[in-house]
């Protein structure tokens, strides 16, 4: 770690601190966001709802791939954060290369198991007869590159657990850069539809992984992806799973909860479905803003864990200020433009109507995801796994009886609502957690503070 990064973790001011990790994340996440926003409006420049429909059913499948990155990444990244706390630099490069090479190991499962069920897959991802063609063609290029995009997050995530905020910065933007490009060549010039956007993402997130890898073998002074370093002792195994699971296991939850989503929203047609695909893509701009600003500061957060808890609670505290702060923003801004938003992707008004509806009642949880996201990414750094796995099923737990009884009291409204009653349970039950480790800490802060 240069001394810049060792300057942030230890002495920078807070403010400056978590700006220094929080901002370049957050840039990432947004650009993102933007690439699946200008994703669904290429493709409905198309004028083939059935389209729109299959983006949306698959979210679910890349929500499971994504998930399998983070199982790795995120247990591996607060790890190595928390070696840095602790000066343990030689176990960093043990960490990193088991990351880099168990990441393409999952892949390659996920493949050979997936591509013989692709037929099963994608019935049981809600394909209707018009959809079933599209999403079938995104399934199969998304099971095929998976070794690639879950190494595309696995090493995100190692890259910024040391501190290369701007590093893990540029290579997200990198990726989505790449992702656009290759998106409007697909689409427009050789017209391969969705097959071209499924291979679009796979090819950007495999020159994103270049990148990081590039980075960790010759610009890192501790992380490496050479084989020789490889080790998977109890040590690394526990300490990387016993965050990783919860975050695969919540990952895999909001996956399934996408997919439960889509089949309620499935008696109400395919405009339903594609209203909330529509409208989960346009939340999931504040709501990543919010993630990569709670993500950001995880490395700052497990680094303090092990060498000033004083400074992890002040960190903490800051956070939860700028969450408040962007949620009011962005919770006024969607108010007042909400169907211009929807009527970017069609013109259907029913489309428009619902999307509107859908967008006005999940941005009430706004501030209530960013603080469970908050929460999440504290139990992560602290190494709370139980804490971290309770949040990890929690919002799935409720989801589900909710969901069957507000669609059978209110319909298409309950359905919608679902998601709001969702998380603010999980707000709860994280807060109570929260408080009880803050109690747990308070003789070593008492004793930092005499």
């Amino acid at each position: 770690m240069d001394a810049e990064n060792l300057h942030y973790f230890e002495k920078a001011p807070v403010a400056k601190a978590v700006a220094h990790f929080a901002i370049p994340m957050m840039l990432g996440t947004s650009m993102s966001v933007i690439y699946s926003i200008l994703n669904a409006f290429l493709i409905g420049t198309l004028g083939n709802t059935a389209m729109l429909t299959a983006l949306a059913l698959t979210l679910p499948l890349f929500a499971v791939i994504m998930a399998l990155g983070n199982l790795i990444g995120i247990g591996s990244g607060t790890f190595i954060s928390r070696l840095l706390g602790e000066k343990k630099y030689d176990d960093l490069k043990h960490v990193s290369s088991f990351a880099f090479y168990s990441s393409l190991v999952l892949g390659l499962i996920v493949m050979a198991v997936g591509l013989p069920l692709i037929d099963p897959i994608v019935h049981g991802l809600g394909a209707t007869s018009e959809s079933f063609g599209f999403t079938k063609d995104y399934v199969t290029i998304m099971l095929v590159g998976s070794p690639f995009v879950i190494l595309f997050f696995t090493l995100e995530n190692i890259v910024r657990s040391e501190g290369a905020a701007i590093t893990s910065m540029m290579g997200m933007i990198l990726s989505v850069v790449v992702n656009i490009i290759l998106d409007v060549l697909v689409i427009f010039v050789f017209h391969w539809d969705v097959i071209g956007v499924a291979s679009a993402t796979v090819i950007s997130n495999l020159v994103a992984s270049a990148f990081y890898a590039f980075h960790m073998g010759y610009k890192s002074p501790f992380l490496t992806v050479s084989v020789k370093w490889f080790k998977a002792t109890k040590d690394i195994l526990s300490n990387v799973f016993k965050i990783g699971v919860p975050v695969f296991v919540m990952s895999v939850f909001l996956g399934a909860m996408s997919l439960i989503l889509n089949l309620f929203l499935a008696e109400y047609g395919d405009q339903a479905i594609a209203g909330y695909g529509i409208s989960s893509r346009l939340l999931q701009f504040p709501e990543f803003i919010l993630m990569g600003l709670c993500e950001g500061v995880v490395p700052l957060i497990a680094f303090s864990f092990t060498a000033n808890k004083l400074r992890m609670k002040q960190t903490i505290g800051f956070t939860i200020k700028a969450i408040v702060a962007l949620a009011v923003v962005f919770g006024v801004v969607v108010y007042l433009i909400s169907d211009h938003l929807i009527g970017l992707f069609t013109s259907d008004p029913q489309l428009i109507e619902m999307g509107s509806y859908i967008l006005h009642v999940t941005f009430l949880s706004l501030f209530i995801t960013g603080m469970v996201s908050l929460f999440t990414g504290i139990f992560q750094a602290t190494a709370q796994g139980t804490a971290a796995f309770i949040m990890s099923i929690i919002q799935g737990v409720t989801l589900i009886p909710v969901l069957y009884i507000a669609n059978r009291m209110s319909g298409f409204h309950g359905v919608v609502w679902s998601l709001v009653i969702s998380d603010a349970v999980a707000f709860l039950v994280g807060a109570i957690m929260l408080y009880v480790l803050q109690t747990k800490l308070q003789p070593d802060l008492d004793n930092l503070v005499q």
